[in-house]
């Protein structure tokens, strides 16, 4: 969205609202952002995209990728870190180590009995995530393999699936029944030197390659790839196959940061934290998952800059998500029961711009969920929030469980109140979700999910550019509100959200400029 237009949007913004402007447009980096109009105006999708251009620059100079560990995780956290600083904001690079998992570069895998074959990374194979390193050239031995469509396969679950396993092999696997890592550690535990693990092909989107993990506990000690169901049917009936097994992949503790930035101003003993994790998966930039949100909150955090907020705001871009949320729950295992208890609510803003878009609310108070549960006491009035948000514009929303798979986790595991905005992963859009939103049926949400097709132009720029607005309105409200969540009331209906969590002394008018 470019700022030439922002005088045309504001005067549309006039005519459907009704609301009358004091004052004459201020430029945005020179005015107070303390209204939802002006902030609103401010936050635009030229900005988030910018800052999402650089992550993708980044990425491009540093391998493609962006993972927590590498040097374009570092190029990220210090480009956000002085953008804040640049901004004012007090800003605290947290270190920490973790157990890591990087593609150091193409692996191998290639026959060299009977015949030579070279196959290509990425359609016939790759390094299953958490792979040991390790080059390999052995002879193949097919495991308890059940092949054909409406196949039950079990191949490699139990050590007795082993039975007679020559040592020194590579073990030929077939995916079903139980977790990767299992199978890899039997094999291992029977003596072979490498695993490949072929997809089931016993239905429709069971044969091709996926990104599959071991597990961060995988002990098996010995690289594992994943391969397709074709080359695993064709191996299983191919006499004196040999195979050579190359696992070009770093697995072990590497350092890495998160990167906070606080206002200045604000309540200390009432904290707002708006996060966002930063690093993408080892297959590509990372750019929709979580470009997205990192920028979009950067934008909304430069925009805000000279905003002295009755709250204190704290904005928090994580490490090391991609590996089991690990920034986020080290800074909330790192603070004092004190420091815990200063933190009014968390905003989480993982994936906002899916390009096969649904607008999903996280479900607060769990009348929409299938069983994950509610969050924390006010977890249902940040809920309404956005509800009333998506509702003003006239936009149709969805809740979405708090499943576990992002940086709110932590939070609400300490009862901290949660909530935030999602836009679809690898989860398929359904043909009800199709008529509200528009996009494709039968299509996963962001098909280019943690593949390396996650690009500067994986982003529906519409669902990006109306949750950047989302995180701005929700983030001054909170900041200038007197009445926060966790006070004992809940609900999260529209009327709910009008009396508990606004009270006598705030109402300012939601889009008053």
């Amino acid at each position: 969205m470019s700022r030439k237009i922002i005088f045309v949007m504001l005067a549309l913004f006039v005519l459907f609202t009704g609301i009358q402007f004091a004052a004459a447009y201020t430029p945005c980096d020179t005015q107070v952002n303390d209204t939802h109009g002006k902030l609103l105006a401010c936050v635009t999708l030229e900005g988030v995209r910018e800052h999402q251009a650089a992550f993708q620059a980044i990425a491009d100079a540093n391998g493609g990728i962006r993972t927590s560990g590498t040097p374009g995780y570092d190029a990220s956290a210090n480009y956000v870190a002085n953008k804040m600083a640049a901004a004012g904001y007090v800003v605290t690079v947290q270190p920490f180590d973790f157990n890591t998992f990087i593609l150091l570069g193409p692996s191998t895998l290639a026959q060299t009995a009977p015949n030579s074959v070279v196959y290509v990374e990425g359609p016939d194979y790759r390094p299953m995530t958490q792979s040991e390193p390790g080059n390999v050239t052995a002879a193949v031995t097919a495991v308890d393999l059940q092949l054909g469509l409406g196949n039950n396969s079990t191949s490699g679950c139990e050590a007795a699936d082993f039975a007679g396993f020559p040592v020194g092999n590579i073990a030929l696997l077939q995916r079903g029944a139980c977790t990767f890592g299992l199978k890899a550690e039997n094999a291992a535990a029977a003596g072979a030197s490498g695993v490949i693990i072929f997809n089931q092909g016993n239905a429709a989107g069971r044969f091709d390659v996926i990104n599959g993990t071991l597990g961060a506990g995988y002990a098996g000690g010995i690289p594992v790839m994943f391969a397709n169901y074709y080359l695993g049917e064709a191996w299983a009936t191919t006499p004196g196959l040999v195979i050579h097994l190359m696992a070009n992949v770093f697995r072990g503790v590497a350092t890495t940061y998160n990167v906070l930035a606080e206002s200045p101003g604000g309540d200390p003993n009432k904290v707002i934290m708006v996060g966002a994790h930063l690093d993408s998966v080892n297959a590509g930039p990372g750019i929709q998952d979580n470009g997205s949100g990192s920028a979009a909150i950067l934008e909304v955090a430069e925009q805000m800059h000279l905003v002295t907020p009755r709250n204190k705001l704290r904005f928090a871009w994580w490490g090391a998500e991609e590996s089991g949320l690990v920034g986020s729950t080290y800074y909330v295992n790192n603070l004092t029961p004190e420091e815990q208890s200063q933190i009014a609510l968390y905003l989480n803003f993982d994936m906002i711009g899916s390009p096969n878009h649904v607008f999903f609310i996280y479900d607060g108070d769990d009348s929409d969920g299938v069983g994950a549960g509610p969050g924390p006491e006010g977890s249902a009035q940040i809920e309404a929030l956005f509800e009333f948000f998506y509702a003003k514009q006239g936009i149709p929303f969805k809740g979405t469980d708090f499943s576990g798979r992002s940086d709110y986790g932590p939070f609400i595991a300490r009862g901290i109140p949660s909530g935030g905005l999602f836009t679809g992963a690898e989860g398929i859009k359904t043909a009800a979700e199709a008529a509200l939103w528009g996009g494709t049926a039968g299509i996963a949400y962001d098909p280019c999910y943690h593949q390396a097709c996650d690009t500067y132009d994986n982003v529906n720029t519409y669902a990006l550019d109306v949750n950047s607005d989302a995180v701005a309105f929700a983030t001054l409200r909170w900041a200038k509100a007197y009445t926060l969540p966790g006070s004992g009331q809940r609900g999260s209906n529209l009327r709910s959200l009008a009396a508990p969590v606004y009270d006598h002394h705030d109402h300012e008018e939601l889009f008053e400029q």
